[in-house]
């Protein structure tokens, strides 16, 4: 049986994976990074754990998920130093390895949110520093086909059915942080790597971190609201903090670009 829940698992990530392939053809590595931060994959995740598991679930499902944002900084770090000289496959198959163990090791983390909310910043301001120095003007040299667009979008699903069909197994902190799992960091600079070289896909990861700003005030007011607020109230609560987010990423952005 077709229910709305199972219709939104289906349909709401394959259509944000769709419009964020269609802004990096267009707009180029900088907006497209910047935009694939914002909460349109782990935002549902959670929204549909709330439903099926309670607020409380949800709401260490997103502490977990702010403590993911380390992993994918480890993942797109590796990452972007390999893609100075190595494939899409090598570049890959590392990049997971350190994400898979700096994950394994998150499971682990016990700090207040709050802390663990002031880290998260503190390394997102940092790792600008971390990443090769290549110029990030090129343009995106080859457009992807009906095939790619199809396979992020079908991925997408299915990772979102996979983390709210096995949540009572992974339990609520690894829920949240495998809701984090680099699906469309992969899809994205993956295919962009292939297509237009490891430059573009440097210049993509780098735009991530800025994005990642939004996405770790959402998980912070997320995790504070929904033990206490509806689960409507707590995302009407989380929501204007992307805004905030997005506004301290552009201030970055215009800081770096006079620099």
């Amino acid at each position: 049986m077709i229910t709305p829940v199972l219709m939104a698992k289906l349909l709401i990530v394959p259509s944000m994976l769709l419009l964020l392939t269609l802004v990096g053809r267009y707009y180029g590595p900088a907006l497209a990074g910047l935009l694939s931060a914002l909460p349109v994959f782990a935002g549902p995740v959670l929204f549909i754990l709330a439903l099926e598991q309670g607020n409380a679930f949800a709401a260490e499902a997103a502490h977990g998920t702010l403590l993911a944002i380390v992993a994918i900084l480890v993942f797109s770090l590796t990452y972007a130093w390999l893609a100075l000289n190595a494939g899409v496959v090598l570049s890959l198959l590392s990049s997971y390895a350190t994400y898979s163990l700096t994950a394994y090791l998150l499971q682990f983390v016990r700090l207040p949110i709050e802390l663990c909310f002031a880290a998260v910043i503190g390394l997102l301001l940092c790792a600008q520093w971390g990443f090769p120095k290549v110029a990030t003007q090129q343009a995106f040299s080859a457009p992807t086909g009906p095939f790619d667009l199809l396979l992020r979008m079908v991925l997408g699903a299915s990772l979102v059915l996979g983390v709210t069909y096995f949540a009572p197994i992974f339990g609520s902190r690894m829920s949240g942080i495998i809701a984090m799992f680099p699906l469309m960091t992969t899809v994205l600079v993956g295919f962009s790597h292939h297509h237009s070289g490891g430059v573009f896909a440097i210049a993509l990861l780098r735009g991530m971190v800025y994005g990642y700003f939004s996405f770790a005030i959402f998980c912070f007011l997320l995790s504070l609201s929904l033990p206490n607020f509806s689960l409507v109230v707590s995302f009407l609560i989380a929501v204007p903090g992307v805004l905030a987010g997005q506004l301290i990423a552009r201030y970055f952005l215009m800081r770096r670009k006079t620099a």
